[in-house]
This record gives C-alpha cells, sequence and structure tokens, in this order.
C-alpha cells in the first residue's frame, strides 16, 4: 500500500544513469509526497521531501537536500551552484543533459561572439537553459578555457534577459584573473556592484587572486578593505587565494607572509591552507618545514586529505629522501586514505632522485597490483629514474611502452630520454631524439638545444656547440642565461678564458644579469689553476653585483687554497658573509 501511495503521487519519473549512480529525479504535489508510519499511534503523517531521489552504487536509496538542488525558484543553480575551490554544490560535478552538450560543443569550437551570442539568443529563458549553461561554464572551468566561459558569462549578464546573478560575476571575474586580464576582472566586480548583487567571499578571493597574478599587491590588500566593508570578514577561503596567487606569481615570502596574519587575524586555516604552504615549502627544498606544519595541522585537530599527503610526499621526494617519503605514504593509508596516481608518482619521484630506478619500479608495478592506472607522468618519471641511473636502455624500453599503450610523450618525455642518453654521451641517439621530436611536430626549444650544446661541449665538439649557439642567436630560439652559464663553464673546464671572459662580458648587451651559476662557473675556471688572487677578485665582484654566493660557490673558492692561511681566509669571509645574511632575514 505505502508503495502505491507512492506511485499515486509521482507524475513523473526521470531516470538518469551515470558511471556510479542511478537518479530518479521526480515531481510530485506541493514539493512532496506523503509516507504514513506504521507504528505511528496518533495517524500522523510525516513528510519525505524527495526533490531528487537516486539509487547509489550500492543500491541504496538516497535523498539530496532539496534546498540545495530545489528548481522551485530561479533554476537549481542560481546563486549557490559554483563555488570557487569545489567546483560544485558539495563537490558535486556537473551532468551536462543533451542540450548542454550541445552548447559545449559549439562554444568550443566557435570564437566570434557574435556568432556565440546569436545562437544563444534562440534559446528558450528557462531554469533549465540557466542550469544547462552554468553546467557548462563550470564544465569549461574544470578544462580550463576562459574564453568561452568569458563569452557564456557576459551574454547572461550583458544580452540576455536572465536576472543578474553573483555565481556569473564571480565566473567571469575567475576567467579574467586566469588570463591575467585584472581591469576586466575590476570591471566585472563594479558592475557586479552597480547592478546592487551582494559580492560574496569567492568574489574577493577571485580577485585577490587576479591581482596577484599581475603583480598588484596594493590592489589585492585595498580588496581586504572593501571585503571588510560589506561586513565580510577574510575567511580561510580568501586567504587561501591571496596565498595560491602569490606562489603562482612566484611571491613565497609574501606568502609566508600572508598565511602568518590569517593565523593573528585569528582565522582558523583550513586543510587547503596548510597543503598550499606544504607545497610552497617542499619547492623550495625545505622539507623539515613542511613537515613541521603538517606536525601542527594534525595539532590544531585539521584533517589532512589526500592532496596534503601527496604535497608532503613530493616535499621529501624533491630532496631524495625516500624513506621519509615512504614513512607519510603509510601514515596516509593508515588514515584511511587510498592512494591516487599523483601520489604513487609523487613516491616515485623520491626514489628516483635518489639513485633507486629498481625502487620507482617497485612503486610503478603496486600501482599497477592496485588497481590505479599509471599516467604520462608516471611514465615520464620511470625514463627519469632509469636515466639519471646511467641505464638508457632501460629508459629506452619505458618510452617504447608508453608509445605501445597510446600514450603521446610530450617535449618533456623526449627531454628525459635525451638527458639520458646525454648522461650515456651517446651523440647520435640525441641528434635522433631531437629529429623525432621535429617530426612528432614537437619543436626542439632553449632547453633541448641547451642539452645539445653541454653534450657537444662536454665531448669537446666546440664547432658543433657554436653551430647550436648561432642557430639559437639567428633562429626563433631564445637562448637564456642557462645558455651562457654552459659556454662560460665548458670554455673555462678547457681552459679557453679569454673565450670565457668575452661572453661573460657580452651579458649586459643581451639583456641578461649574471646568477649564482654563472659567477660560480667563472670563478671555477681560476680555481683549478690554483690562480687564488684572482678568484678573490671575482668573489668580490660578485657580492658588489648583488649575487649572493651558495654552498657551490663556497666549494670553489675553497678548492683554490694552496695553504692553510688562505683556507683560514676564505672561510673566515663565508662565515661572515652568513651571519650578515642571516641577520638581513626576517624572523
Amino acid at each position: 500500500m505505502e508503495l502505491l501511495s507512492i506511485n499515486v503521487h509521482l507524475r513523473e519519473l526521470l531516470v538518469r544513469c551515470t558511471l556510479n549512480h542511478i537518479f530518479i529525479e521526480s515531481r510530485i504535489r506541493n514539493g512532496h509526497f506523503r509516507r504514513r508510519e506504521k507504528n505511528s499511534s496518533s495517524g500522523d503523517v510525516k513528510k519525505w521531501k524527495s526533490d531528487r531521489v537516486y539509487i547509489d552504487k550500492h543500491g541504496k536509496w538516497r535523498i539530496f537536500d532539496h534546498k540545495k538542488m530545489s528548481r522551485k525558484r530561479c533554476g537549481s543553480l542560481r546563486g549557490q551552484g559554483w563555488k570557487y575551490g569545489s567546483g560544485f554544490v558539495d563537490g558535486i560535478f556537473p551532468v551536462l543533459s543533451p542540450v548542454a552538450h550541445q552548447i559545449l560543443n559549439f562554444v568550443r569550437k566557435e570564437v566570434d561572439p557574435n556568432n556565440v551570442w546569436a545562437a544563444l539568443d534562440t534559446l528558450p529563458v528557462t531554469h533549465e537553459t540557466w542550469d544547462d549553461l552554468i553546467n557548462v561554464a563550470v564544465q569549461l572551468r574544470l578544462n580550463k578555457q576562459w574564453d568561452p566561459i568569458a563569452l557564456i558569462c557576459q551574454w547572461i549578464l550583458y544580452k540576455s534577459s536572465f536576472q543578474t546573478d553573483v555565481m556569473c560575476y564571480n565566473l567571469l571575474i575567475d576567467a579574467y584573473g586566469q588570463k591575467s586580464l585584472y581591469k576586466k576582472a575590476e570591471e566585472t566586480y563594479v558592475d557586479l556592484l552597480q547592478a546592487r548583487c551582494i559580492p560574496t567571499e569567492d568574489t574577493y578571493a577571485l580577485l585577490i587572486k587576479a591581482y596577484c597574478a599581475c603583480g598588484l599587491l596594493a590592489k589585492a590588500e585595498a580588496a581586504f578593505v572593501d571585503m571588510r566593508k560589506y561586513g565580510l570578514p577574510p575567511s580561510a577561503i580568501v586567504y587561501n587565494a591571496y596565498i595560491d596567487g602569490l606562489m603562482k606569481a612566484g611571491n613565497p615570502q609574501r606568502a609566508i607572509e600572508i598565511f602568518q596574519r590569517l593565523k593573528n587575524d585569528g582565522c582558523q586555516p583550513s586543510t587547503d591552507t596548510y597543503t598550499l604552504l606544504i607545497n610552497l615549502h617542499g619547492k623550495a627544498s625545505q622539507s623539515y618545514m613542511a613537515l613541521k606544519l603538517f606536525n601542527e595541522m594534525r595539532s590544531q585537530k585539521c584533517r589532512p586529505d589526500i592532496c596534503t599527503y601527496t604535497a608532503l610526499v613530493n616535499a621529501f621526494a624533491r630532496e631524495g629522501l625516500c624513506e621519509k617519503a615512504e614513512e607519510i605514504f603509510e601514515q596516509m593509508q593508515e588514515d584511511k586514505l587510498e592512494p591516487d596516481v599523483y601520489t604513487y608518482n609523487a613516491l616515485m619521484e623520491a626514489y628516483s632522485r635518489a639513485g633507486f630506478p629498481y625502487g620507482a619500479a617497485e612503486i610503478f608495478s603496486l600501482m599497477r597490483h592496485m588497481g590505479c592506472e599509471p599516467d604520462r607522468a608516471s611514465y615520464n618519471i620511470m625514463v627519469d629514474a632509469y636515466g639519471r641511473a646511467g641505464l638508457h636502455e632501460d629508459a629506452q624500453a619505458v618510452f617504447n611502452e608508453m608509445k605501445r599503450l597510446g600514450i603521446t610523450p610530450t617535449m618533456k618525455s623526449h627531454m628525459l630520454l635525451l638527458c639520458a642518453y646525454s648522461r650515456a654521451r651517446n651523440v647520435d641517439k640525441c641528434e635522433e631524439i631531437v629529429n623525432q621530436m621535429s617530426e612528432s611536430g614537437l619543436e626542439p626549444d632553449t632547453f633541448v638545444l641547451n642539452s645539445m650544446m653541454h653534450l657537444y661541449g662536454r665531448l669537446g665538439q666546440f664547432e658543433k656547440m657554436e653551430e647550436v649557439l648561432t642557430a639559437m642567436e639567428k633562429g626563433p630560439y631564445e637562448a637564456d642565461i642557462s645558455t651562457y652559464n654552459i659556454l662560460i663553464n665548458i670554455y673555462g673546464r678547457a681552459g679557453f678564458f679569454e673565450r670565457m671572459e668575452g661572453i661573460f662580458q657580452s651579458l649586459p648587451s643581451k639583456n641578461l644579469k649574471p646568477d649564482v651559476v654563472t659567477w660560480t662557473s667563472r670563478l671555477g675556471a681560476y680555481s683549478r689553476k690554483k690562480l687564488y688572487a684572482r678568484c678573490l677578485e671575482i668573489f668580490e665582484e660578485m657580492i658588489d653585483a648583488g649575487c649572493h654566493p651558495d654552498g657551490g660557490t663556497a666549494k670553489v673558492l675553497l678548492s683554490a687554497c694552496s695553504s692553510e692561511d688562505q683556507i683560514e681566509q676564505v672561510t673566515t669571509v663565508i662565515r661572515t658573509m652568513h651571519k650578515g645574511m642571516e641577520a638581513a632575514l626576517p624572523a
């Protein structure tokens, strides 16, 4: 009888099948149907809200919260469908209708704004159309296709009869910010205010991120002031966007300062906040700081997720600390988190950088055994692991296997194989790989040509090395400071001091500034000849030029010493400088 009662009230059922779920969407009189409790003695009737009923992958009936998915007003996605940082309500990603698929395919191919807008003008102004457009915009965002997103949002906001909505403004600000068009993002924010829409924390997070991408920190700070004016205190979401933007803009020190401000403002760092900072220190080869943040995170009862663990594994991987990386990997599994391909890749990278290619191979096999399919990056790591260990034949075998499986090798794939054969000093094979790249439609870049120059130089084939340099200077390939560092190092090792000095002196005319590698390579040439006085002169020039020496510079300078007095003098200078740098660093 209960099932019969349900069927009487159901007006229509729309069944949708996806990979994991069967959705049953119902429209019912007054938005609900009634279900009587068998044990009810009072005859009370309870309502079962059923805006969306579905059967999950385990065969159990589930219900969505009708308040989040209701179609009663303005469409199910108006004002709350897309959230910055998550993608969709509660992390549910868009399921495109047939019409949405057609819109998606059209806007991906059509580049003329007028044609796109003319096509959109033909759509009916309904809740379903609204949802389809937002679903398409979110799908485009997942694929980082910013131009079509801008066209759709511009049409909705400025050309259609749809009511303006903060979500569309946010998507448009995001699209402009991703393309570093901060002025357009700023104009969109002003339009939002003039349309009397209330900005959300997502609005300010995206605006601040856009400013950071363009290096406009003063404007980013001004956005914080605006946010408070509208009664929105800075939250972890906004701080995370600020930190992420600073990291991508290459300003990690400022990102650390913003993290400290977050804590000083009494704002609780989220899992994403700690993950960002762990990534920051990992990329700076500061695994000890990454681990310190991880421990702080757990002490604050902030639960790490799969991304946090992967970031920490990566931090240890960059320094080749495979035992620590594996320890974190095991800890993640103890926390009942299933490793994904990114985590396995990070652990493989740790073994690769530590010089254990067979350890990386074991992780690769484990990943496949556990049902996690390796991606292109997995194969690239294995090519690199074998190449670093001098096992160029094994590297070639992995490269061939990748092609056999239909995974197209990228520029990086070819580069790693090239480096493997370069270590083996196999010129013919390296030249063959460069030719293969050209045949595959991959034009060799500066890094590839620098690698070939370095190989020719190490083998004493200076004519070929100079031919590559001439091609770079005359052709479409841009010679960078690394190009000239290779030449300075090669000529210095060969004792061609005049050529080395000539290249060094020519750098200002090429708008290139010597870096620590440049100065250290130049120092090394004289250090090998035990020309201690000349080394000190160059070292003083380096300091005067504002270039800070590193550990490699100190070793080269010490190797120029031929007496205890000289060693003591150099040690004193280095210690004095180290203390001076520590004093200059912010506390």
